[in-house]
């Protein structure tokens, strides 16, 4: 590879769609104005249900514009009518004076309806973008979620999506009216007058000359100043969420001091950008000024030299002309500004809209009512090409078995389950569910048949009993009772003032963790699926409330096939059979009676729970 090639040559990261984000890496290195209108022309295609709002809209800019463009006429004739050989012509001025207030009105008429009908088509076009980037957030692989950043895939939906509106949607029709404005100029101008109309066109088109010089100059750094923003959502969003914890372990002037170092690279590239995106709007202003001085001393000396060919009141008409042409590129340049962000931010946006979503599953097989025997045949796995998880792996579960799962950390317990539920797919190898391959069976209809408690606690901001209902919404209130009776939490929802309507704040940060996984136990009290998956599902309770658990878990259990993630190992002695996984693979299993006579791994693991310290 020679110099040049190396210069011109970067990096892509893998993603889920390699080709767009290859051409995303390739806008990001240098400012184009075909990217500009082509990802205009992607947004506005989201708003084609709205569309008829964007045509209202451009008529009011049309017709708002054309009244703007007639009013220097009549102000040139009213000028006239007073200075022309000596006489005031009163009748002439009061004529023109009354049209230029009837234009004037009918102008600000129609640029109102012009931006109001602009404001709803960007409103509710933000509105559907944020709505599909939510449902993508559905219908992308898990893994495209686990690999970023959560506070930045919320930055680009909430941020980033504003700055596209701002950018694309509201100066579309700003721009257009500088392009009707730009055009109807200049046709006024020539037929007024030939010599002045060619010296404005001239010389205005400067501005728009610096002005794209000096896009092409900030564009980089309002990418760099849309990674940070998401960089900054993403650090706040994790210091928010763990804020206890934050305190526990007396962080808070370490988060501060990194918080601050993010902040300070926000400030700096965001002072950058704008620094370099505003120095446009004075230049052009700058050069626009002096046209409009030249405009007035060449008309000055046509006027001395035609001798009557050119009036006071025409090269007053003139240079409200050029100074109207010269308008339209102010605006441009400081919409700059705004585009060049919003062309950032639709970088950002596209990254997930054009994500690969994960494969179709509809033309499947619906799994209906299932006896419970799995078979996991020579399966890989691993979640990077470069680090090997799982290696054929096989095991056989028969119906209403209860398969316990122990191991140290990381060693592929929780990627079983994640294989199990297909919230991954394995590598090579198979895993059946009453002898049908799970990629051959919906999604939906697989994880149905499961029901699935965790040690991290998921609950939302509603109530108890709509937190408990999750999985069968139109659960009954008795039903539910029932469920949290079994799940042992009926008593302590029974305390509250509020009962089953108690509203738990976000993350459940009113009740206790205890409590948390309790209400998730319910959860799959009420549903009662054919299989179970219980990782560490009773690991933040007391061992008291945990002894009844077990008995309604015994209850729940039976004649089901389940699966236990479990670090205490006394809690799965009764286990039908224990898988001992370490590095990925299965290094023993049995009942815990037999692992305990062959001394092996487990025995060991077991032992270290029981000695002394």
């Amino acid at each position: 590879m020679d110099k040049k090639e190396q210069k011109n040559s970067f990096s892509v990261e893998e993603s889920p769609s390699g080709s767009k984000v290859a051409a995303i890496a390739k806008g990001r290195r240098k400012f184009k104005l075909k990217q500009m209108f082509l990802q205009t022309k992607k947004v506005i295609a989201f708003g084609k249900p709205f569309h008829g709002y964007l045509y209202l809209s451009l008529f009011g800019v049309f017709t708002s514009t054309l009244f703007d463009l007639l009013i220097p006429v009549f102000i040139g004739r009213a000028i006239d009518a007073v200075v022309s050989a000596g006489n005031v012509n009163f009748e002439v001025l009061g004529q023109n004076i009354l049209l230029i207030i009837v234009l004037v009105w009918l102008s600000s008429i129609f640029s109102f309806i012009a931006n109001y009908f602009s404001n709803v088509y960007c409103f509710k076009s933000s509105c559907k973008m944020r709505e599909l980037i939510f449902k993508k957030f559905n219908t992308v692989p898990l893994k495209f979620i686990d690999s970023n950043q959560h506070g930045d895939l919320l930055s680009r939906m909430i941020n980033d999506v504003d700055l596209l509106t701002d950018g694309y949607l509201e100066g579309f029709t700003s721009i257009t009216n500088g392009f009707v404005t730009i055009v109807g100029t200049l046709v006024f101008m020539f037929v007024l007058n030939v010599p002045l109309a060619t010296v404005v066109t001239l010389l205005s088109p400067i501005s728009l000359l610096i002005c794209a010089y000096i896009a092409k100059k900030s564009y980089k750094l309002f990418v760099e100043q849309a990674r940070t923003e998401g960089e900054l959502n993403g650090f706040l969003e994790e210091y928010i969420s763990a804020d206890r914890l934050v305190s526990a372990f007396n962080y808070e002037e370490k988060a501060l001091q990194n918080f601050e170092k993010i902040n300070q690279k926000y400030y700096n590239v965001s002072e950058k950008a704008n620094f370099f995106s505003n120095l446009s709007n004075p230049t052009t202003r700058l050069i626009n000024s002096l046209v409009y001085i030249v405009v007035a001393f060449v008309g000055s000396l046509l006027v001395l030299k035609n001798s009557g060919a050119l009036t006071i009141g025409l090269i007053a008409s003139f240079l409200s002309y050029a100074n109207s042409f010269g308008q339209p590129f102010n605006l441009l340049s400081s919409e700059v500004s705004e585009l060049q962000a919003a062309v950032a931010s639709t970088d950002r946006i596209f990254y997930i809209l054009d994500s690969q979503d994960e494969p179709s599953d509809k033309q499947n097989k619906v799994l209906a009512s299932i006896d419970g025997k799995i078979d996991i045949k020579n399966i890989d796995f691993s979640y990077t090409n470069k680090t090997k998880l799982i290696t054929d792996f096989s095991l056989s579960v028969k119906q209403g078995q209860r398969i316990a799962i122990v191991g140290p950390t990381g060693c592929g317990k929780t990627t079983l389950i994640n294989l199990l539920m297909r919230f991954y797919d394995v590598n090579s190898g198979a895993i059946l569910v009453d002898d049908n391959n799970i990629t051959e069976i919906t999604r939906d209809s697989l994880r149905n048949k499961y029901g699935m408690v965790l040690q991290e606690t998921w609950i939302f901001s509603g109530t108890i009993k709509d937190n408990i209902a999750y999985g069968k919404q139109n659960a009954t209130l008795e039903e539910v009772q029932n469920a949290a009776k079994l799940a042992g939490c009926d008593e302590f929802i029974s305390k509250l003032k509020d009962g089953y309507n108690t509203w738990i704040s976000e993350g459940g940060q009113n009740i206790s963790q205890g409590q948390k996984q309790l209400l998730c136990i319910a959860r799959v009290m009420l549903i009662r699926p054919p299989m179970l998956i219980l990782d560490e599902a009773t690991s933040n309770i007391d061992t008291r409330t945990e002894l009844k658990i077990q008995e309604a878990f015994n209850t729940l259990m039976s004649g089901r096939t389940t699966f236990i993630v479990a670090h205490r190992l006394s809690t799965i002695e009764n286990a039908d059979r224990i898988l001992v996984m370490n590095k990925g693979n299965v290094i023993e299993q049995g009942t815990h009676k037999e692992l305990l006579k062959n001394k092996g791994f487990y025995y060991y693991l077991y032992n270290s729970q029981f000695s002394e310290v």
